[in-house]
């Protein structure tokens, strides 16, 4: 009876955004760009007018979570609402878009909505392999201006706006030179503070600036045309920044999302949403939103939980397997979490592969390759096995391998550093969490739930062509290192010695 209630609700209230004029949809997506770097959020550095004026007008959010922390996965869950182990070869890296199911682009289309995208839409990867013949985010635009111009008068769109900000590498010191300064930057607890790490944090905002005032442009196009109010606006990213122990990695920087909703019609001005979302949300959103149906999508609606109703959003569910292609044989490296107000939980079925990638096999972007080149990437790699007692050892929490469960207390741990899983006083927590992800994962079909060891993703095509190249990669640290008193990554004058 109550599932009954439920459907019958569902159906009111497709059917009454049916009676409505079809909405607009404009989606802004950044490229590596993790909680809580926003000013409304309360960064003490990075300026962010354009999602600080969305999440005034309309509905922040402070738990969502990316549905896999790697972009072509996440971004394939954002267009298909499917969870990335539900997408077969899509739930890798440089893979091939999967075409068993349509996309809220492919839906929204069919219901006669004009449809584009400009810049990074969905991958790395290949797409007209399975059957597009454009980017799966929509026919491709040079801007959103040109896309407006072919647009039918009143005809309904749905466009994507997929930035490459803030992707490294950076250009050095643009941070410093837009004027923030190196003292006020929070350094999270799984880097070293020293001022070369906070010049490049610095480099990293300045370019989460410069995607803030690009959406911004292209809300004021809206403005001008009077069609914003008709609009349902979200800015979000993909996945965590491109730092240590951050993207590629299910800890909080590498899966917890900046994220607003606009929609003057629907969504109250000032609303704050404390409830978990997953990416997997926004496809069925769309949908509905546009009076449609679909059956194939995992994620729940956000409109429901926007109107006040009480949804069951107390944890969001995570994962990844293979990222860049930096293990021999083309290995992934697999996980799977649970994340709920109080603790993360992560299962890392395969702890003998090294999660950041093998230190000596180049395939992809090098040593460690599972994360992206940094001034800090290399700092902490210089810091192997020189950890002293009572000190956290930042080498092993970025590239060490890693216990099959790992346990974090969210509240006093933000930065997810101790490893409560072996304690028996969270025995009880970390069992109920555990099934919690075993149930999902039956629910939904994941191939690791009867297979943990599952070698499915290991042998999902790698779609770049590359040379396996054993690489120094002492040497390379000692090319990209700082070298008093200038270096290629810092700011002049300060050594990261």
């Amino acid at each position: 009876m109550k599932q009954l209630l439920i459907f019958a609700l569902v159906l009111l209230r497709v059917a009454s955004f049916a009676q409505q004029k079809s909405p607009n949809i404009l989606f802004l997506i950044a490229d590596d760009w993790s909680f809580p770097h926003a000013g409304v959020y309360g960064d003490p550095v990075v300026r962010t007018p354009t999602f600080d004026r969305l999440a005034g007008e309309g509905a922040l959010f402070t738990n969502a979570y990316t549905a896999s922390p790697s972009c072509s996965p996440s971004r394939a869950s954002i267009l298909l609402g499917r969870y990335p182990h539900e997408n077969g070869d899509g739930g890798n890296l440089w893979s091939e878009f999967p075409n068993a199911h349509p996309t809220y682009v492919q839906i929204l289309e069919q219901a006669g909505y004009f449809t584009g995208s400009t810049r990074k839409g969905w991958g790395p990867g290949e797409y007209q392999i399975t059957g597009f013949t454009h980017n799966p985010a929509g026919k491709s635009y040079e801007d959103f201006a040109t896309f407006l111009k072919e647009r039918k008068e009143g005809e309904p769109f749905t466009f994507w706006f997929g930035s490459s900000d803030p992707h490294r590498e950076y250009v050095p010191n643009t941070g410093i030179q837009a004027g923030m300064k190196l003292e006020d930057v929070v350094v999270p607890g799984f880097f070293p503070d020293n001022d070369c790490v906070r010049n490049d944090i610095l480099d990293y905002y300045f370019e989460i600036e410069r995607f803030d005032r690009e959406c911004g442009q292209l809300i004021a196009m809206l403005e001008e045309m009077g069609e914003l109010d008709n609009t349902i606006i979200v800015m979000t990213s993909d996945n965590g920044m491109p730092f240590p122990r951050a993207k590629a990695n299910l800890y909080d920087y590498g899966t917890r999302m900046p994220l607003v909703i606009h929609w003057p019609e629907k969504v109250k001005a000032g609303t704050v949403i404390h409830d978990f979302v997953n990416f997997v949300d926004f496809a069925p959103s769309f949908v509905e939103a546009a009076g449609l149906s679909q059956n194939s999508m995992s994620g729940q609606s956000l409109w429901g939980l926007l109107a006040g109703e009480t949804q069951n959003r107390k944890q969001v569910f995570l994962e990844r397997e293979r990222h860049a292609n930096v293990r021999m044989g083309d290995l992934s490296y697999p996980m799977r979490a649970v994340r709920n107000h109080e603790y993360l939980y992560i299962w890392n079925p395969m702890p003998e592969r090294n999660p950041a990638g093998d230190p000596t096999v180049h395939q992809s972007v090098g040593q460690y390759g599972d994360v992206d080149h940094s001034i800090t990437k290399f700092l902490i790699m210089e810091m192997e096995g020189k950890a002293q007692a009572g000190q956290l050892d930042l080498f092993q929490l970025s590239f060490g391998q890693r216990p099959e469960e790992e346990l974090y207390d969210v509240k006093k741990d933000p930065y997810q550093l101790n490893n409560l899983a072996a304690d028996p006083a969270f025995a009880e927590v970390k069992t109920a969490l555990r099934e919690q992800i075993l149930a999902w994962m039956e629910e939904t079909n994941d191939p690791r739930f009867k297979d943990p060891r599952s070698t499915f993703w290991d042998q999902v095509r790698y779609t770049p062509n590359y040379q396996m190249k054993d690489i120094d990669w002492r040497k390379q640290i000692e090319e990209y290192r700082i070298m008093p008193p200038f270096g290629k990554f810092a700011k002049e004058g300060i050594p990261c010695n």
